[in-house]
């Protein structure tokens, strides 16, 4: 699953992703998550003005084979359950589907460690 940096990155800018992270992302056995949490900090930031990204984002994230993953009650229930490590709402939120989906994060973010969620670096 993508962080929300990751997520830009990938489709604007692959080179700033580690080699790691390109090579899981370009190999087509690998299924990589977007979550609605992310399009609803990119449309936060974006309304905001902090963030430019094109209006067809939701096509571009499907045009590369990205998959979506809603938040779920099972997700929310689990963030519940986070000691607060991160005051970000939307890095909690992708922290709990994570651990909940059993999925790797691919994130720069080095505070999201503490949750014991595994990672791979952006």
């Amino acid at each position: 699953m993508l962080d929300t940096h990751a997520l830009i990155w990938a489709l604007g800018d692959p080179s700033k992703l580690s080699k790691q992270a390109r090579q899981i992302l370009e190999d087509p056995s690998h299924e990589v998550f977007v979550s609605s949490a992310s399009l609803w900090e990119i449309a936060i930031k974006s309304a905001d003005g902090k963030l430019s990204v094109p209006d067809d984002l939701e096509s571009a994230i499907f045009t590369v084979g990205f998959l979506p993953l809603d938040i779920k009650f099972p997700h929310v229930r689990r963030l519940r359950t986070l000691p607060l490590h991160h005051r970000d709402p939307f890095d909690r939120i992708l922290v709990a589907q994570a651990l909940h989906e059993d999925l790797e994060l691919v994130t720069r973010d080095r505070r999201i460690l503490s949750y014991g969620t595994r990672v791979i670096e952006a």
